[in-house]
């Protein structure tokens, strides 16, 4: 197994991958059987333990929440490319989830006030 981690320009994403002498459906079982799963990604880590999405073989979606205040929530997906050598290269993706969306406005956001109509 090697590592190698690709920087990526965005600040909300983190991308790794890892190459594996496993052929692409043992490293697929290891990604989306629970059991297995929950050895090195533990369901208290996710928001739920069914995934967001999947596509069979190729990629699955989970959603992570922060186990701690203030439970930042992100999306890691895993996507599995086979070598030609019958190896894996396993793609690891985390990204924030829209952090706008989930934090309240400060009060001083120096924007225009909404008044009600009288």
């Amino acid at each position: 197994m090697s590592d190698l981690v690709k920087p990526d320009h965005s600040e909300t994403s983190l991308v790794l991958e890892f190459d594996f002498d496993a052929p692409p459906a043992k490293v697929w079982r290891a990604v989306t059987i629970p059991a297995l799963r929950e050895r090195w990604l533990p369901d208290r880590d996710l928001a739920q333990a069914e995934p967001e999405s999947s596509i069979a073989g190729k990629e699955v979606r989970y959603r992570l929440r922060d186990s701690e205040p203030p439970f930042r929530e992100s999306h890691v997906i895993f996507r599995i490319e086979p070598h030609e050598d019958g190896g894996t290269r396993l793609h690891i993706i985390q990204q924030a989830c829209d952090v706008a969306m989930t934090l309240p406005q400060p009060a001083n956001t120096n924007c225009r006030l909404m008044r009600a109509a009288a």
